[in-house]
């Protein structure tokens, strides 16, 4: 009796080991299957385009299309003053400045730009401790309106100088270098047209002492913008060595030697020249060489 109660327990015991193994494998399916329907709902779901910085963008940088591009944002965050792929183009803050430095992978909003129709755009662009200045060109001193607003360029002086006689000289001189043009005319960024038109003036971004050379130098004779190749350019301003060694071209004056002052005259009032000095015989082992003046 005891014997057959004891297997009865045994077989018990199998049949509700045997039930859970079933159930566990059961549910555990079940979630799996639950779980790859999530990914797979999230994974067709598109993500959202939202448009931020492809590198590192400091304060003062005219925007352009290479700098901006699309990357996928979470959508459960705030979109409110991001520009999303949906709504919006990078070609719109084309020509735009920044207000404020942005990292890679930051996103761009309105309020970090200034658009060039804003009254505040110059002051936006000008880096701290800049001046602008502006200086009047034409087609062969602005290099036939092909610099645009963003481009380095190098100030050279020329002015002419009339000698006695008819004699005319031309002198040159580089007065800044590595000097960034923020606006031609009154455009203040690039914009897509590709007409090319005369400028009549070039705004450009110095220090406060080159706005006084600029000013200075704007008195003296014409000033010429020479461009410099962009593959120079890491947008770094060089240190001003200051003006370079004047080029000279035309007639070269013929030297004059300045006049020897005569002795002044006893008839004149001044007073008499000084007596020469007294002879002295140089004596060698008893024989005389002759007479010198000290």
């Amino acid at each position: 009796m005891a014997r057959n109660r004891r297997i009865l327990y045994l077989g018990a015991a199998f049949l509700l080991a045997g039930g859970t193994v079933v159930l566990t494998q059961q549910w555990l399916q079940s979630e799996v299957a639950r779980a790859s329907a999530t990914a797979s709902a999230s994974s067709q779901k598109p993500a959202v385009q939202v448009l931020v910085a492809r590198r590192t963008l400091s304060t003062g940088t005219i925007l352009k299309a290479e700098d901006l591009g699309w990357q996928a944002w979470p959508e459960e965050a705030s979109l409110e003053n991001y520009v999303t792929r949906d709504g919006g183009s990078a070609d719109q803050f084309t020509g735009s400045v920044l207000r404020t430095e942005l990292a890679p992978g930051q996103p761009v909003t309105k309020g970090n730009v200034v658009d060039p129709e804003d009254r505040s755009f110059l002051a936006a662009v000008l880096q701290p401790g800049f001046r602008a200045v502006t200086i009047g060109v034409s087609a062969a001193t602005g290099v036939a309106g092909f610099i645009r607003p963003g481009d380095r360029i190098d100030l050279i002086l020329s002015r002419v100088i009339n000698g006695e006689g008819g004699s005319r000289r031309v002198i040159t001189n580089t007065v800044l270098r590595n000097v960034r043009v923020l606006g031609i005319d009154q455009r203040a960024a690039s914009g897509e047209e590709e007409d090319v038109a005369v400028p009549q003036t070039a705004t450009l971004e110095v220090t406060p002492r080159q706005a006084e050379a600029v000013a200075g130098a704007s008195e003296l004779g014409r000033l010429s913008l020479a461009l410099r190749s962009l593959a120079l350019n890491d947008g770094t301003p060089e240190e001003d060595p200051g003006p370079s060694r004047a080029t000279s071209f035309g007639d070269a004056p013929s030297p004059v030697r300045a006049a020897r002052p005569a002795p002044p005259s006893p008839a004149r009032g001044g007073p008499p020249p000084p007596p020469p000095p007294p002879p002295v015989e140089v004596v060698r082992g008893g024989r005389t060489n002759g007479s010198q003046s000290q």
